[in-house]
């Protein structure tokens, strides 16, 4: 990886002539203000982009918010790429206000195809009164040098954290590349369907049962929202309750439940399910989720690693809580987010959880071990552990995943990657074997 330079600051300019027929380009700074906050709150005070867009002004209509949340998240997608951009351009380091109205800029200029008096006229406007000269010259150099700068980047590389790069290119070798390329774009919309439903106009069905649409699909606008007759989830994150196999009156546990998605799978195939999930706010989102669905689930508000059920379970699906590095084309946060620390501490807590699923099941039954994670040691390492919590590892064939058997790896467990099915968007990253109890 290029080293980050230090940012200079360079001498006054001034704005680029307007283009015949732009729009107002001020009409859009409440979105550039919410693109600000996003990145305030995920790169300065360490939020989760999620929750920071929850928190927006409640008065941004939703196609504003959707606006914020796209330069936003392009942001953290190219952040090393655009910062490297922004240096030859600058002579020491802005504060965050001015750096974050640069970085907004310049994703627009060279990302997002905002024409370019829109681009520097909101990120001026964006910018502390005393930094409005800065911003408006070093985005005129942007918009007329920054695309060759950015061109002679090696893009994939320079903005993936290095210690992820180091951690997956141990693990899948020269694959790395075509991994972090895939977290430079938007993720398409996935839908897992209710049983029976028809695909909307537009869907693109995939061969392991998933509807997907393109990138900005808002699903409400989809015909049967409303109705229940589909839920958002990835493709990938969709696998693991299809590898568990649910059968109609089985008693099945869906451990760390929210939001919801695995749990809906296992209801609407009829499993009798109880889902524990711990946290109170997504306890209210699964729940809420669940009653769009119409889908009878039992709800349990407990921490899987301490609570005791009544009865043991036939099956369990635990989708344990990690450092989630498989979901950064969705979440582009994590990867500025997360920490190596971080990993040990995850698969510590998940092996905790793995030991009290296996104290749940009956004598013969079943479970799904998944994290949505791409660091072997949230996925794979645990298979070592499993025999002394008396489970025996359950091998999936690649007959179980119609259309991706490269997702079933040597030793029988699912391996997902960004960069499956590139040709149709990718998927996120996901790991889960498969266990049954001893006895």
């Amino acid at each position: 990886m290029k080293p980050r330079r230090c940012p200079r600051t360079p001498a006054g300019g001034h704005t680029p002539p307007d283009p015949a027929g732009t729009l107002a380009p001020l009409s859009g700074l409440p979105t550039r203000k919410a693109a600000r906050d996003l990145l305030d709150a995920t790169l300065e005070q360490r939020k989760p982009l999620e929750d920071a867009l929850e928190h927006l002004s409640k008065r941004l209509d939703p196609r504003d918010r959707a606006a914020a949340h796209r330069i936003a998240a392009m942001v953290l997608r190219r952040l090393s790429s655009i910062d490297e951009v922004l240096a030859p351009f600058l002579r020491k380091e802005p504060p965050p206000p001015a750096r974050h109205a640069l970085r907004i800029g310049a994703a627009e200029l060279l990302l997002l195809d905002t024409p370019p008096h829109a681009a520097v006229a909101t990120a001026v406007a964006l910018a502390p009164k005393a930094f409005a000269g800065l911003v408006n010259a070093v985005l005129r150099k942007v918009a007329t040098e920054g695309a060759a700068v950015l061109e002679g980047l090696d893009a994939a590389r320079l903005d993936t954290p290095q210690w992820l790069w180091s951690a997956w290119h141990a693990a899948y070798g020269p694959a790395v590349r075509a991994m972090a390329e895939a977290h430079h774009g938007p993720a398409p919309l996935d839908l897992t369907p209710a049983p029976g439903a028809a695909p909307p106009e537009g869907a693109e069905v995939l061969p392991t049962g998933s509807w997907r649409f393109a990138a900005g699909t808002r699903v409400t606008d989809l015909p049967g929202f409303a109705e229940g007759r589909f839920w958002v989830q990835d493709a990938a994150a969709a696998l693991p309750a299809l590898l568990l196999a649910p059968r109609p009156g089985e008693r099945i546990a869906d451990l760390c439940a929210a939001p919801g998605g695995k749990t809906a799978q296992l209801a609407a195939a009829g499993a009798e399910v109880t889902a524990v999930e711990r946290d109170a706010n997504r306890v209210a989102r699964l729940a809420e989720n669940l009653a769009r669905l119409r889908l009878p689930v039992e709800i349990v508000r407990a921490d899987a690693a301490t609570w005791t059920p009544a009865a043991s379970f036939d099956a369990i699906l635990l989708d344990a809580p990690c450092t989630a590095t498989g979901t950064i084309r969705r979440h582009p946060d994590v990867a500025h987010a997360k920490r190596p620390r971080d990993v040990q501490a995850a698969a510590e807590a998940q092996a905790r959880l793995l030991k009290a699923a296996g104290g749940m099941l009956k004598p013969g039954g079943r479970i799904i071990f998944a994290t949505c994670s791409l660091q072997p040691e949230e996925g794979e390492a645990h298979l070592g552990r499993a025999g002394a919590l008396g489970l025996v590892h359950d091998p999936i064939g690649p007959g179980e995943l119609p259309g991706l058997p490269e997702a079933i790896t040597p030793q029988g467990c699912l391996r997902t990657r960004p960069d499956f099915w590139g040709e149709r968007g990718g998927m996120d990253g996901f790991f889960a074997a498969r266990f049954r109890k001893a006895g």
